[in-house]
């Protein structure tokens, strides 16, 4: 899951014919404006952290062994809720609707690649290598790949390619990269405006339903019709949040969003209970938390969580992205290390570990992203 800038934002759109609301107050729309979104920093994190409770404590697989046996012995309460976690990544995909809408209006093509490619890549370079590395180490159970297949890991594209992935979690990205295409030649490179959003919207909605319907590869591919509704759901909740709460197509977009994506999330992660399965997530479990992430992000569009201000959620919303990067395959080296090398018990080397990646996510953010991020984006569109 990405980790777009929360500060970039908009000018006012010009007039169109879909609306005659009045355009709301510039609220986190400027991009020198020095207030951000603060509590949507923090929504980022809690996403990340419910991603890495499912990846230490809510599945089995490498993780597994990792622990020396099942996650369900070593967390026989908490497994079962760990196994939601996973539904992080469906609120990532509302948040990333919505800040990519709300960086991407009133830029030009060049400087919305530009702001994508420089916010994306360099952490990600890093996470590669430095996996890889950790990985090679002849003490560490887990192999790395073949110096090919890294190097190919490096583009971003090794899942249309047919390359096996160095991180897991970099198929999120594929997704988000998907989502940036379409919403660049659609909405930023004509130019921005409510009508057009709406439009797109509407459009990639019918588009990707239509997709389903046909069971083609190709068109499942570009449209994501699993992942579709969460990206829509976002871009309605930034309208809401540029032409205030009395819109009532940018609800029905959000509205219609939420329950195509329920069903997505039902049939993808709903099971019969079974004796032979890691765990049973109910569908009442799944459309919650989905419904959750909906209204946690609708707060934050509607102002309903300015008081959540503070400074530390930035660093946060920094950390997050190095830190879904990371967490999932050098976790499995630490978690190894100090359960069953260092004896620790399970919750201490989950929270232990957990804390462990944030510092290097830290690390990563400090010393990789701030330097390079501006340079890269300056190579892409000089002219900033």
């Amino acid at each position: 899951m990405t980790a777009p800038q929360l500060t970039a934002g908009a000018r006012p759109a010009a007039p169109d014919l879909v609306t005659t609301a009045p355009q709301p107050a510039i609220r986190g729309r400027s991009r020198n404006n020095a207030s951000r979104l603060r509590a949507l920093d923090g929504l980022r994190l809690l996403a990340a952290l419910m991603v890495a409770a499912y990846h230490y404590g809510g599945r089995d697989g490498e993780i597994a062994q990792a622990w020396g046996g099942s996650p369900l012995h070593q967390f026989p309460t908490a497994a079962p809720l760990f196994a939601y976690g996973c539904l992080g990544v469906q609120i990532f995909f509302v948040i990333s609707g919505f800040v990519i809408c709300l960086s991407g209006w009133g830029r030009t093509l060049r400087a919305f690649i530009a702001s994508r490619v420089s916010r994306l890549y360099p952490a990600y370079w890093a996470a590669i290598l430095l996996v890889t590395a950790v990985f090679a180490l002849p003490w560490v159970a887990y192999k790395a790949l073949p110096p090919s297949e890294v190097l190919t890991n490096l583009t971003m594209l090794q899942q249309p390619l047919g390359v096996d992935r160095v991180l897991g979690v970099c198929w999120t990205l594929w997704a988000e990269m998907r989502f940036y295409a379409l919403f660049a030649l659609c909405v930023v490179l004509p130019g921005a405006t409510r009508g057009r959003v709406v439009l797109f919207c509407a459009g990639w909605t019918l588009a990707a339903a239509l997709a389903q319907a046909a069971h083609e590869p190709f068109l499942d591919t570009v449209l994501m019709p699993e992942y579709a509704p969460f990206f829509i759901g976002g871009i309605g909740l930034y309208l809401l949040h540029r032409y205030g709460a009395r819109d009532p197509v940018a609800w029905a977009i959000v509205l219609v969003s939420w329950l195509i994506g329920q069903h997505y999330a039902v049939v993808r992660l709903w099971h019969a209970p079974s004796v032979d399965a890691f765990s049973y997530r109910s569908t009442t479990g799944i459309i919650a938390v989905i419904t959750l992430g909906f209204a946690l992000v609708a707060a934050v569009a509607l102002g309903k969580l300015h008081w959540a201000n503070w400074r530390w959620l930035t660093v946060a919303g920094a950390l997050t992205y190095p830190f879904y990067l990371v967490h999932e395959h050098l976790g499995w080296v630490v978690v190894r290390a100090l359960h069953q090398g260092a004896g620790l018990p399970s919750y201490a080397t989950l929270m232990l570990t957990v804390g462990l990646m944030l510092v290097l996510a830290w690390v990563l953010h400090r010393f990789i992203e701030r330097p390079l991020t501006p340079v890269l984006k300056r190579s892409i569109d000089p002219r900033r």
